[in-house]
């Protein structure tokens, strides 16, 4: 087995990572983990363990994975993941799961993937970024104790005061311009807790899929929820996409999330994919 390192985010799973410390014990001989408390210190990590180190495995949500990612990108170090944040939604879409022995067997068979990662004005995402009503609501989210329910209160409470963003496109696209609920920047298929904003989203295809939703009637608001989680939103009169490699935009909003973790991000916009950017393992 190639040298791993386990990054574990100490504020994922409410904190109770001690039983997987325990298993990685059990199954891998003296394993090289660090409990990172902050972003700079994973970084530190990474860059002090860069040349002993193959594989790099986040423990924790969206926002850790997309941590430790970064720092790896268009190298030959490769990324695993035992997913434990709230969403999970990269976790979901590249096949990794909580249990110990899949990663194991993975990272047994040494195999990986090539895919896209994106920035929004030079800030770096590998799943989904937002701007608009999905950024205010995980700047509410992020002020609760997290979880789905906390989640889903947070955007019925964001939806009814919320306010259509302006979005105005560079030229190429300007028949899009007008007032939104959201953009979503889509890498890959869902937000997480397998809510597909972009059915047709892939993470290698060298594109991104924009989604531009305006605002619905709340008496629509279930119907639009079970189209996502059920991998059937397609366009209509509430819902456009662009698929693009790059893209330029204003919006009067700085509210932005990139992986789900809130980012005040201000206007011009630039959007630009990354292909084939990330090792993955597989």
């Amino acid at each position: 087995m190639q040298k791993i390192a386990f990054i574990i985010n100490p504020f994922s799973s409410k904190g109770n990572y001690q039983p997987l410390l325990e298993q990685l014990e059990k199954n891998i001989a003296k394993p090289l983990v660090f409990i990172s408390d902050s972003i700079e210190g994973t970084d530190d990590f990474i860059k002090e363990n860069w040349d002993n180190v193959e594989v790099f495995v986040a423990i924790g949500g969206d926002g850790t994975i997309s941590t430790v990612a970064k720092n790896i990108i268009n190298s030959d170090k490769i990324l695993g993941i035992i997913p434990a944040g709230s969403g999970n939604g990269f976790a979901n879409e590249t096949h990794f799961n909580i249990e110990l022995e899949q990663l194991l067997q993975k990272l047994e068979s040494k195999n990986f993937k090539e895919i896209d990662t994106f920035t929004v004005n030079g800030k770096f995402s590998i799943n989904v970024a937002g701007v608009g009503f999905d950024g205010a609501v995980v700047e509410a989210f992020e002020k609760t104790s997290r979880g789905f329910k906390n989640y889903i209160k947070a955007s019925i409470q964001t939806f009814f005061k919320y306010k259509p963003i302006k979005i105005s496109f560079e030229e190429k696209y300007k028949k899009y311009n007008g007032k939104y609920l959201m953009m979503n920047i889509a890498n890959t298929r869902q937000f997480g807790n397998n809510a597909y904003i972009a059915p047709q989203a892939s993470k290698s295809d060298g594109l991104l899929e924009i989604a531009l939703v305006k605002k619905f009637p709340f008496t629509h608001a279930a119907t639009f929820a079970y189209r996502m989680f059920t991998k059937k939103l397609v366009e209509n009169q509430y819902l456009k996409y662009i698929s693009v490699s790059e893209i330029e935009f204003t919006v009067n909003s700085n509210l932005w999330h990139l992986d789900g973790e809130f980012n005040n991000i201000e206007s011009p916009v630039k959007v630009k994919v990354l292909p084939k950017s990330l090792r993955i393992l597989i």
